[in-house]
């Protein structure tokens, strides 16, 4: 049976607890600055690119650097709001805004790419947030969607935790977190397919890494 809800039971992303986030996700800047020079590289320039759970708004930030035209929607009002901060002191104006992955404001067939990174498992409509990407999207246009699978083990988590530099308290709380709530709210490969070919995609392009995965759905 495809999942297409979910209650959300993971940590709430407001105050306090968005501002550990940014802290602590300043750690993977280098992979936000390939990531976006992947982006960049398939794009032409001044691309609409929509990205959706920006978060504290690293990866938006790294793509507007690149000159490509970035909306962002998160859920999180202080997310919204650091994410800005973050984009000001960057010098840079990528267009930050609160909104639902499962009802995008935003027009039909309006953006030429959607990226989705380390947030869809968290979404209580999947199966909506993923129709809206396609909906958003011109024909031919690529939705990319990043995240951690189901299956990915405890000891690859712990090596990438490990490197991430942060302190031993910080390290204990990460691993808490990753093993309590997100593993458990995370997809195994073939979910994300079936649900992506309930949203209206064609079979989705997968590429699996250590801790997770990356999807790419073309639009026809």
């Amino acid at each position: 049976m495809t999942t297409t809800a979910k209650a959300y039971k993971g940590m709430g992303m407001e105050g306090s607890t968005a501002r550990w986030y940014d802290r602590t996700t300043r750690k993977d800047m280098p992979e936000f600055k390939t990531l976006a020079v992947r982006i960049a590289g398939i794009l032409p320039p001044s691309a609409q690119v929509l990205e959706i759970a920006p978060g504290p708004g690293f990866l938006s930030i790294e793509m507007a650097k690149r000159g490509l035209q970035v909306r962002a929607f998160d859920i999180s009002k202080t997310f919204v709001e650091i994410a800005r901060r973050n984009a000001a002191r960057e010098g840079v104006s990528p267009q930050f805004e609160q909104g639902n992955a499962a009802a995008l404001p935003v027009a039909d067939s309006s953006v030429d790419f959607v990226v989705c990174r380390a947030a869809f498992k968290n979404f209580t409509e999947p199966v909506k947030a993923l129709a809206e990407m396609r909906r958003v999207l011109r024909p031919g246009g690529v939705a990319l969607l990043i995240d951690m699978r189901r299956d990915t083990s405890l000891s690859e988590i712990k090596r990438y935790v490990d490197g991430l530099g942060v302190s031993r308290l910080n390290r204990w709380f990460m691993m808490l977190v990753f093993r309590n709530m997100l593993i458990k709210r995370a997809y195994l490969l073939e979910e994300i397919r079936r649900m992506a070919l309930e949203a209206g995609w064609t079979e989705p392009r997968m590429e699996t890494a250590p801790l997770g995965f990356e999807a790419w759905l073309t639009r026809i």
